[in-house]
């Protein structure tokens, strides 16, 4: 089925939105406006901008009271919390920047909405990568994405390959095309994050119970090492090993090429699979709207129930503990949450839903993920525990550039019990 388009959006409103913030109040209703209360919201994911704009649009339709503020610029929340002006509302990716907050207990409880009561178990699951605060429910998760080895449906059947459900069926797929001379893999190694979201946590993924890994980490903190009973050293090694046995089957020039690269090159029909998220589908499908592609998780192990699917929690909703107007961004928060609109977004977004009644996705290139989410069958990526003053993208770069593995896991190691004794 197609994928929707979003609504319609002036140029006008695209650009006032992408420059930082948008004032939202309706032509012909100043003398409304100048009564209404102005509430920030802050949104990350630029893709989305003219999207959510719209939808805001929508609220102060029926809010005439509320005028929210599109805020998309892109400085640090950490001085507006410093500053006590955080915004009254935000919808950001579910990283370790957002996850600071939450872990000082500056982001106000949601568990009393009703929509907290429709998150899927798998998914409160996956809030636990990054520390909470206790006894609270410090965000509501908005949309996931799961990603997954993209492939090229009429090369895999042109070489008469199966999806494989099996690292050795995986290896054998991979030696077939290499010797009808067709790549493998697509790779984009000039770009650091996309081999630590797709080689790295795609491996790792498939072998390491990654929540429980880097609750043990938590647990060490600066005592993490060489002789700690768990590290990065004892737990990733050997899935980064098998990742190092996968480059082979890389295009020769996969050092300079980047994820623009890698797009075209797909869409083009250069590779059998490339190891992208649905956002890569979404440049594919505009570059050639008749390509023919799946996807299916990565196979890491030799029993096919092993196989999960990497995702993330896209967007979540979050109200700061101080905010100047709660009420009104409670308000906000549950219209944006109203199944109609939730899922109305993750349809556009290529999305997978998190409540329990959420539809299944209908896009055929990501539909083949959704049994897997379905069931649990996930992981987030390690990529994403790891906090960002720690070069993780940048490491995982050297090592398929050549780096020891062994010293990078070590240099690890000592980042992590570094940032913990701080802390």
């Amino acid at each position: 089925m197609a994928t929707p388009q979003p609504p319609t959006v002036s140029r006008r409103r695209f650009l006032a939105g992408a420059a930082g913030l948008a004032s939202l109040g309706l032509a012909g209703c100043s003398a409304d406006a100048a009564e209404a209360t102005e509430i920030r919201f802050y949104q990350t994911k630029r893709e989305v901008i003219p999207y959510i704009g719209d939808l805001l649009e929508q609220f102060r339709s029926e809010h005439p009271g509320i005028r929210p503020i599109h805020d998309t610029s892109e400085g640090t929340l950490n001085g507006q919390f410093v500053r006590s002006s955080p915004p009254d509302l935000a919808l950001q990716l579910y990283n370790y920047e957002m996850a600071r907050f939450q872990e000082r207990g500056e982001l106000s409880d949601l568990s009393d909405l009703p929509e907290a009561a429709m998150i899927t178990d798998s998914v409160k699951e996956q809030l636990e990568l990054y520390p909470t605060y206790p006894g609270r429910l410090s965000v509501l998760p908005y949309s996931m994405m799961s990603a997954a080895v993209v492939y090229n449906q009429e090369i895999f059947a042109q070489h008469d390959v199966e999806v494989p459900t099996t690292h050795s069926e995986f290896i054998a797929a991979c030696e077939t095309f290499q010797d009808a001379g067709v790549t493998p893999i697509y790779g984009t190694w000039a770009d650091p994050w996309t081999i630590a979201q797709g080689l790295v946590d795609y491996t790792v993924g498939g072998m390491v119970d990654v929540i429980n890994l880097f609750q043990q980490l938590r647990d060490l903190g600066p005592d993490v090492g060489p002789d700690s009973r768990v590290s990065f050293s004892k737990v990733l090694r050997e899935p980064l090993e098998k990742m190092l046995a996968l480059l082979p089957y890389h295009q020769g020039d996969a050092n300079g090429r980047n994820y623009g690269d890698g797009n075209n090159a797909f869409a083009n029909g250069q590779a059998a699979m490339y190891l992208q998220g649905p956002w890569a589908l979404v440049e594919i499908g505009k570059i050639n709207p008749d390509a023919q592609v799946g996807t299916f998780p990565l196979p890491m192990t030799e029993d096919p129930a092993d196989n999960k699917v990497r995702v993330n929690l896209d967007l979540a909703l979050w109200i700061p503990e101080h905010a100047k107007h709660r009420d009104e961004a409670r308000e906000l928060l549950r219209f944006l949450a109203r199944p109609e609109i939730q899922d109305a977004y993750n349809e556009f977004a290529l999305g997978f839903g998190v409540r329990t009644d959420a539809p299944p996705v209908r896009d055929p290139r990501i539909a083949p993920m959704q049994p897997y989410v379905d069931r649990g069958a996930v992981y987030q990526g390690v990529s994403q525990g790891i906090p960002t003053n720690i070069p993780f993208y940048n490491y995982c770069q050297d090592v398929v550039f050549g780096a020891d593995l062994e010293r990078m896991l070590a240099t690890l190691d000592a980042d992590w019990a570094r940032l913990a004794k701080r802390a």
